[in-house]
């Protein structure tokens, strides 16, 4: 059985690890704020909690699910050998700690760029794969959609992206693996798109599909 570590205690890495634990893996969320976790672990028997290397260490398989500002501290504290050769699934996104402007967020990098290709390039040893960024926490596991949706991937390791290919279908997603991490730069901003009918309009149950002919 596979072991996901979990760094960021929010409402992502909690959605995520009990979709997870339903599926058969054994999970523990990295936090530095234990009891933030109490009432999710009285709801989720089996799981556990420690901190962000002890997390990095107990995972076969890590869930990067913290602030995208925070994203490389979380990394540099659960340290790289605990990283070393594991898939990395990067949630995160590089949200400014600024409001919206008309819906729109503001973000850290620029548009030649990507938060998770700073994440690599920091973290040579490690597989990051760039997915779950642009859906809100509610459609993650088994969205309640009329159609199964598409999540957007991109990462170096064709072998670490086959896994999470896996493990998106088996939480009801289609995979579209959009090459290496470069095109991170294009997925990443996808998560302004998806928040402009939440921020106007307080619409959050939506999620993106791409079609194709049908001959």
């Amino acid at each position: 059985m596979k072991r996901i570590g979990i760094l960021g205690s929010g409402v992502v890495g909690k959605t995520l690890g009990t979709g997870f634990l339903k599926l058969g893996y054994e999970v523990q969320i990295g936090t530095r704020e234990p009891a933030k976790l109490a009432e999710w672990l009285a709801a989720n028997p089996g799981a556990s909690v420690g901190d962000f290397a002890s997390t990095a260490s107990f995972g076969d398989t890590i869930l990067l699910a913290g602030k995208g500002i925070a994203a490389l501290s979380i990394l540099a504290l659960a340290g790289a050998d605990n990283l070393k050769g594991k898939i990395i699934l990067d949630a995160t996104n590089p949200i400014a700690e600024k409001p919206p402007v008309n819906g729109v967020l503001s973000f850290f990098t620029g548009p030649n760029e990507s938060l998770m290709e700073q994440l690599q390039q920091a973290f040579p040893e490690a597989h990051f794969v760039k997915v779950f960024n642009s859906v809100g926490a509610y459609a993650m596991v088994n969205p309640n959609l009329p159609d199964r949706p598409t999540m957007f991937i991109s990462g170096n390791s064709d072998e670490a992206k086959a896994e999470v290919r896996h493990l998106l279908d088996q939480l009801g997603w289609d995979t579209e693996d959009m090459g290496g991490a470069e095109a991170a730069r294009a997925i990443e901003p996808l998560c302004m798109l998806w928040c402009i009918p939440g921020f106007r309009n307080n619409q959050w149950n939506h999620a993106f599909k791409l079609l194709r002919p049908t001959s």
